[in-house]
């Protein structure tokens, strides 16, 4: 899997050197995740899928709730059994 990078207010993976990320804002032990992207030649191979997991491994470790604003990180947390206890 790729290195999850954090930015501090940013997320950023990169694949065939390309870099799909996940602009975040975080208030005390909450994630607010605001958008997710990737780029056109990445998408449809699940990109945005393995950001979204190591994100939501990385909150999981700090102990922190994950609330989406993004419609892709909400439905991509919804469909994902294994990190719903982060959602909050």
């Amino acid at each position: 899997m790729p290195e999850l990078r954090d930015t501090g207010e940013r997320y950023e993976m990169d694949e065939d050197g390309l870099t799909s990320y996940a602009d975040y804002r975080r208030d005390g032990a909450r994630l607010y995740v605001d958008y997710v992207f990737s780029p056109p030649a990445l998408r449809g191979t699940g990109a945005s899928g393995r950001l979204m997991a190591a994100l939501a491994a990385d909150a999981r470790d700090k102990n922190l709730k994950i609330t989406p604003i993004c419609g892709y990180a909400a439905a991509w947390l919804r469909r994902s059994p294994e990190f719903r206890d982060l959602v909050g």
